[in-house]
């Protein structure tokens, strides 16, 4: 008898460990990143001391487009009043001296190396992209805020059908 209970309770334990283990597990921007790590004073992000320069000037330029307005089309060479998600990413990385020109959401789907970078990782699908400096991410989504465009985020965003890039080094 003690067998068939020891028997009994092993499956109904694994069937309990199966159940919890297939259950897919959504992944994050939590946790991405590890390094020294931006904060938010007044809206703005500030670069942690010891990060390379190009990481200092893309959070800089991140900061002089915070708040603008969502624009379809914005950013990507035209007159605009606001910017669109890949507009937001392009402005930001050629402003750090790490592209010219400007590319579209899928375009960053292939952009820079694979993986996530040290200190700066750019997420890409179709139809969206954003990036994260130093553990802060820029993304042009609301997330019920109401608010549109470039804006600096601290809640972690779903990471679910992006592919992640970085640039070379950083």
């Amino acid at each position: 008898m003690t067998t068939l209970i020891r028997l009994v309770t092993a499956i109904a334990l694994c069937a309990l460990a199966s159940c919890a283990s297939s259950k897919p597990k959504t992944k994050t921007t939590e946790g991405a990143y590890r390094g020294p790590r931006a904060v938010i004073i007044n809206g703005d992000a500030v670069a942690p001391v010891k990060v390379p320069s190009a990481v200092k000037r893309a959070i800089e330029a991140a900061n002089r487009i915070n708040h603008l307005p969502y624009q379809y089309g914005g950013g990507h060479g035209r007159h605009c009043y606001g910017l669109d998600c890949s507009g937001t990413v392009s402005h930001v990385l050629r402003n750090a001296g790490l592209m010219s020109g400007s590319t579209t959401s899928k375009g960053f789907k292939d952009w820079g190396k694979p993986g996530t970078g040290k200190y700066i990782s750019i997420y890409a699908r179709d139809g969206h992209v954003f990036v994260t400096i130093c553990g802060l991410r820029l993304d042009t989504t609301s997330y019920g805020g109401g608010h549109v465009g470039p804006r600096w985020h601290t809640k972690p965003r779903s990471l679910s059908g992006f592919r992640v890039r970085h640039p070379a080094g950083l």
